[in-house]
């Protein structure tokens, strides 16, 4: 469902705006799908230490290299700066819309684009310190809800695939044994469950 939201919103020259909470995927997602779409994917973590200087290089960057950029966490940038971005994300969005081989950016300068270019953002709203996005910024991006996926029901379905016949019951234990594994065992890399 959020490569079928993330698609549409690219067609219609919006970016992307995966939403739900830490660990489901919203990052991963975005990058994979670029990656399937032969899509350089840059990644970007938001702090409320970016400014509209640097959100505008970013930006300019991405259009000229036709790259997608996902910022992570978009929501934890100042509110004063997320009204700038508007501006910033708007201004790329129309000249794409338009299939320009230029145009001029907000700060004057001109940019030359290539088509490809997209923006995608993720949030983790309920978080402290992280900011409602203004309504114009809201406006230009496509969002999609994501949750905690079922891993049994994961389980199940890739079981059944390889041609187990009792996979119900081999996807139980084995989500047993997962949810054993992530309580008892330490929260390094290697160990990811």
């Amino acid at each position: 469902r959020c490569y079928v939201t993330l698609s549409q919103a690219i067609g219609m020259f919006l970016g992307g705006a995966p939403a739900g909470p830490a660990g489901t995927g919203k990052t991963e997602t975005t990058k994979d799908m670029g990656r399937m779409l032969g899509n350089w994917t840059v990644v970007f973590n938001c702090s409320d230490q970016l400014d509209v200087k640097s959100m505008g290089k970013i930006y300019k960057g991405l259009a000229m290299a036709g790259c997608w950029g996902c910022f992570d966490e978009f929501n934890r940038i100042d509110l004063d700066v997320l009204s700038v971005c508007a501006s910033q994300v708007a201004c790329v969005l129309a000249a794409q819309r338009e299939r320009k081989d230029e145009f001029v950016f907000v700060d004057g300068d001109r940019i030359p684009i290539r088509p490809g270019c997209s923006y995608f953002i993720t949030m983790n709203p309920g978080y402290a310190g992280r900011q409602e996005l203004p309504e114009n910024l809201k406006a230009l991006f496509r969002g999609v809800m994501m949750m905690v996926p079922d891993f049994m029901l994961i389980m199940t379905v890739k079981l059944a695939a390889c041609g187990y016949y009792e996979n119900k019951v081999i996807a139980i234990k084995f989500d047993l044994l997962y949810k054993l594994c992530q309580l008892q065992l330490t929260k390094q890399t290697h160990y990811d469950y």
